[in-house]
Parts: structure tokens; C-alpha cells; sequence
């Protein structure tokens, strides 16, 4: 039984030690004498891996078998404002959490190449990591906005000090784009709470989903704030502009987490609040969203062709993957939520390992340019083996993860669009994207790994050190792993993924709460009544009657159904 996954703990629990472990050590590295580099390094690394520790056990003891939040802990903040600190996960959440601890364990490892000021690095990268390990467990509006803003802060110091030469502008640009975006948030959230007299995330849904928290343009002003905030930091067209100069001027520790896991903050904010809070402004909007969606799985493809920048290329290719990601969110289906939270995490592998090996040669060469590189593939042969692994993935190969989260997120966009939901044109615009992505990382592979070996500079390298390859391929086996078996992480968000579909698409009265533990779903997605359920583990219980019978192919009807209201 997974008595750790109960229903409340009225104080801090196993979320709040994985949270603040990082910050712990990062408070332990600000008392050690700045001479002490190497105690630095080797101290933010323990620490991230027993984080890594610590998500792993809440994997193990979380329940695939209910969509409601597990592991969930509440304590009065500040009362007099109906603050609360209070948090939780689900099978949307989980996973995110692990891609963070993991990725964070790669970032502080490969920084070990860091020498200046390492101290001070190391501490911003904690800080960093348990700001973004709140995110993804805050159920309570105002603690989510602290802990999305204060993502910010560690970035920004990480790129403005150990960037490159144009630091100082996209430290600024990045700072601003997303602080500003945020702004829109911070004033829906005072908004909701002046409406509902709750910042709690599970109250605010339960009135959702009884059509009682916010109708017609109001709601879909709130939406549009919430969505903001959240587009910025995806990013979607057109407001991605600050990403390909943070990611270029940014160490190669802040490009991976960058790529990997804040851009996540964004997908998951549209499918935790916006889809479960504004159900029918969702559904006005979404095909809207789709088409900036569209757009920018185009532009971010053309745009990632045209580049001579290793990095750029790869910042532009997020733009473009990460359209995928919006495209299967707002198609309201099934498998398009399933394909684009599998791409939020196939994506941060993918990318997360493109930036490593960039920064890995960037390390020998201090050259990102295409034109200083050639022949590569006969001083690195393991380097060009394991870098051609990692761009076949993100092209979309099958048997490798970006294949099926790719191929998900289309399938549920043409739904979609033979149902009428959307034009039809947008998944077929769409899939140019995933020949594009071909065309350029294909030619990026050829330009610098094939041709002459006649550069002084490439003669003198050697292939990669041994503890580099085994970063390397720890992202590898996830690559294979979820490329092959990619049900040994959809069966933990199924629920989930379910309930946030019916959140939105059914009509009040019918919408799944978090608030009612007495109903749960089942493996086929029916709404059914949850007997017997035991309080210390959520996910067991005995089925009772069907309440609203699951169907992956009305999504046509659903949404007529809640446009007209």
C-alpha cells in the first residue's frame, strides 16, 4: 500500500524535503570559504542527486490509479489573505519533476568545467532547481507565482555573469519578456481572488467545474492573462524573441535547464490552470492557439535552417519543437494532451543533451560557428556517434522518444480537424514542420561532422572524456526508453491527462473536481463513482457506477456544446 501518497498532510512532507534540499545545500555552499572550489562542486552535486533521490521515491510511491493530487500538504501562510502553502502532484506533475531532477544532476555535473566563481554558481543552480521543483507542486496561486517568478532571478545571474559577450542584453531581454508576461498573471490571480475568496487551486476548480467561477468575458480576459504568462515562457509566436539570444549567451548548464525544464513551466501552466480553471475560453481559444502553434513549428524551422550558430540552431529547433507541444495541448483530445505532455519531456531530453554536447565543444574550441568545423567525425568518432543518436531522436525518428510525443500531438491534431473542431489545415501545415526539422539538423550533421579535416584547430581534439560519454548516455537510455516503451510513462499521467480533457470539455455539473474524492476515473476515462477508497492511499478503490462514459471521438460535439454556453 502507498501510505506515503495520502490525501493531506497538515504540515511538510516528502514534496517539501525534495523541494528545499537544493536550497539547503545551497545555503550550506554560501558558509564555505570561496577558495574551496572543488567542496563547491562536489557538494551541489550530492545535493541534486539526493533530490534526484528524492523524486525517484515519490515516483515509487505515487499511485497511477486516480487523477486526484497525492503526496498533498497545506499550511496556513498568510491568513488574513487566504494564503496557503500548499502542495501536491499528479501524473502531469510527476514526471516534470523528475525530468528537473534528473536534468539538474547533467547541468551541475558538466559544470564542473566551471572556474570562475564556481561557488557562486553552483548556488544559483540549487536555488534555480528548487524554485522549479515548486512550480510544478504549488496548489496554491499566489506560492505558484512566487516560485514561477523566482525562476527568474537565478537564470538571469547565470546568463549575465558567466555568458557570453552579449550577456548583458539577454540577460535584460529574458528578464523582462517573462517578468512582464507574468504581470498579466499576478493581476488575474488578485481578480480570482476578489470573485472566489481563495488562491487554493483545488477550491477554484471545484467551482469551475459548477460553471461558478467565472463566465463570459470575464473569463476569457482571465484566460488570456494566465495564457500570456505562460506563451512567453513556452515560448510561442511571437513572443519567443528573447529565447534565441538567452539560450546563445547562456553557460551550458542555463541552456540546458533553460531548454529542458523552464520552458516546461509554460505547457504546464496552460494545462493546469488554463484548461481546468476557463474551460470555455479554452475552448474559443483554441483554435487560435493552434494556429500560433502552427506558425511557430514553421518559423522556428526556417528560422533554425538559416543559422550559422550551433546554439542558435538549436534554440530555434525548441521554437519549432515546441509548437508540437501547443498544438496537441489545444487539440482537446486524448491524444493530443497525451502526445504534447510526452513531448514536454521527450523534448527536454532531446534538447537538454543537444545543448550538452554543444557545450561540450564548445569547452575545446570556444567556437560555435559552422564554419570553423569540419571533418569532425574523425578526431570525435564518440562524440559524432552519440551527437547523431541525439539529433535522430529530435528529429523524430521512430524507436526514439521524439518519435511517438511528435506523432501523438499530430494524431490528436488531425483528430481534431476531421471532426471539424479546427481547420484541417493546421495539422497538415504542421507536419512541414517535421520535414524541416530534418532538413537542418541533417544538414547541420553533414556541414560539421563530414568534409575535409583541414582546420588546424580540429586536428589538435580529442574525442570526449569518459565521464562526459556517461552523461551522454544516461540521456540515451531515456532516448531508447521512451522511445520503446513509452507506456512506462503514459500509465502514471493517464488519469490525469483524462481529467483535465473532461474539465474542459464536458458541461458544469458533469466536470470531474479535484475537490470530490468520492468519484475518480477509470482505465477507460469513464467518470465513475470511487467506493471503498482508502484514505491513505488514493489510488485504492473499488469502481462503482458509471457517471459519464468516456468517448476519445465526440470531441466535435463537447465542443460545440461548450462554445454555445
Amino acid at each position: 500500500m502507498n501510505t506515503l501518497a495520502q490525501t493531506t498532510t497538515q504540515g511538510m512532507g516528502l514534496l517539501s524535503l525534495m523541494i528545499f534540499i537544493p536550497l539547503i545545500g545551497a545555503a550550506i555552499l554560501a558558509l564555505i570559504p570561496r577558495e574551496y572550489a572543488s567542496w563547491h562542486r562536489y557538494l551541489a552535486l550530492v545535493c541534486s542527486v539526493v533530490t534526484l533521490i528524492a523524486s525517484i521515491s515519490v515516483w515509487y510511491f505515487f499511485s497511477g490509479n486516480t487523477y486526484h493530487f497525492q503526496f498533498v500538504e497545506s499550511i496556513p501562510w498568510i491568513k488574513s489573505w487566504g494564503i496557503t502553502y500548499k502542495l501536491g502532484i499528479d501524473g502531469i506533475s510527476l514526471w516534470l519533476v523528475l525530468l528537473t531532477t534528473f536534468i539538474t544532476v547533467i547541468a551541475i555535473w558538466f559544470s564542473f568545467y566551471v572556474k570562475e566563481r564556481a561557488k557562486d554558481f553552483m548556488i544559483s543552480v540549487l536555488v534555480l532547481e528548487t524554485a522549479m521543483l515548486g512550480v510544478f507542486c504549488a496548489l496554491d496561486l499566489i506560492l505558484f507565482y512566487v516560485f514561477f517568478e523566482a525562476t527568474l532571478i537565478p537564470m538571469y545571474i547565470l546568463i549575465l555573469v558567466w555568458g557570453g559577450k552579449n550577456r548583458q542584453y539577454a540577460s535584460a531581454k529574458f528578464f523582462l519578456y517573462t517578468f512582464l508576461g507574468s504581470i498579466f498573471m499576478l493581476v488575474a490571480i488578485v481578480a480570482i481572488r476578489n470573485m472566489a475568496g481563495t488562491f487554493d487551486l483545488i477550491l477554484l476548480q471545484d467551482l469551475a467545474s459548477r460553471g461558478e467561477l467565472a463566465v463570459g468575458n470575464v473569463q476569457l480576459l482571465l484566460f488570456a492573462a494566465f495564457a500570456l504568462a505562460f506563451a512567453v515562457k513556452v515560448p510561442m509566436f511571437p513572443v519567443h524573441t528573447w529565447l534565441p539570444d538567452a539560450h546563445t549567451e547562456a553557460p551550458t548548464a542555463g541552456s540546458i535547464i533553460l531548454a529542458a525544464v523552464m520552458l516546461k513551466m509554460g505547457a504546464y501552466g496552460f494545462l493546469r490552470f488554463c484548461l481546468p480553471l476557463f474551460p470555455e475560453a479554452t475552448v474559443q481559444a483554441a483554435p487560435f492557439m493552434m494556429g500560433l502553434a502552427v506558425v511557430g513549428i514553421i518559423y522556428g524551422a526556417i528560422m533554425a535552417a538559416v543559422q550559422t550558430d550551433w546554439k542558435r540552431l538549436v534554440a530555434y529547433s525548441s521554437v519549432s519543437h515546441l509548437g508540437f507541444v501547443m498544438l496537441g495541448i489545444f487539440a482537446l483530445n486524448h491524444n493530443g494532451i497525451t502526445g504534447g505532455v510526452l513531448q514536454s519531456i521527450n523534448h527536454g531530453i532531446s534538447t537538454g543533451a543537444l545543448f550538452l554536447m554543444v557545450g561540450m565543444i564548445y569547452e575545446r574550441t570556444h567556437s560555435r560557428l559552422f564554419k570553423d568545423y569540419s571533418g569532425l567525425k574523425r578526431q570525435m568518432p564518440m562524440f559524432a556517434m552519440l551527437f547523431l543518436i541525439i539529433m535522430l531522436s529530435s528529429v523524430g525518428l521512430p524507436s526514439m522518444n521524439g518519435f511517438i510525443g511528435e506523432f501523438l500531438a499530430m494524431l490528436g491534431a488531425f483528430q481534431a480537424g476531421f471532426e471539424g473542431a479546427v481547420p484541417l489545415w493546421m495539422p497538415i501545415a504542421a507536419g512541414a514542420g517535421v520535414v524541416l526539422a530534418a532538413v537542418y539538423l541533417l544538414w547541420m550533421y553533414q556541414k560539421v561532422f563530414y568534409g575535409p579535416n583541414d582546420k588546424p584547430a580540429i586536428k589538435r581534439l580529442r574525442d570526449i572524456k569518459p565521464w562526459e560519454q556517461a552523461s551522454v548516455w544516461l540521456l540515451v537510455v531515456f532516448i531508447f526508453w521512451a522511445g520503446l516503451y513509452p507506456t512506462f510513462f503514459t500509465q502514471k499521467m493517464e488519469a490525469s491527462i483524462n481529467a483535465v480533457r473532461h474539465q474542459t470539455l464536458l458541461p458544469p455539473g458533469e466536470r470531474p473536481t479535484w475537490a470530490n474524492k468520492e468519484i475518480d476515473i477509470n482505465r477507460n476515462g469513464d467518470i465513475v463513482e470511487a467506493l471503498e477508497r482508502d484514505g491513505d492511499d488514493l489510488g485504492s478503490w473499488t469502481q462503482g457506477r458509471v457517471l459519464v462514459q468516456n468517448s476519445h471521438y465526440r470531441q466535435k460535439e463537447e465542443m460545440k456544446a461548450v462554445a454555445s454556453r
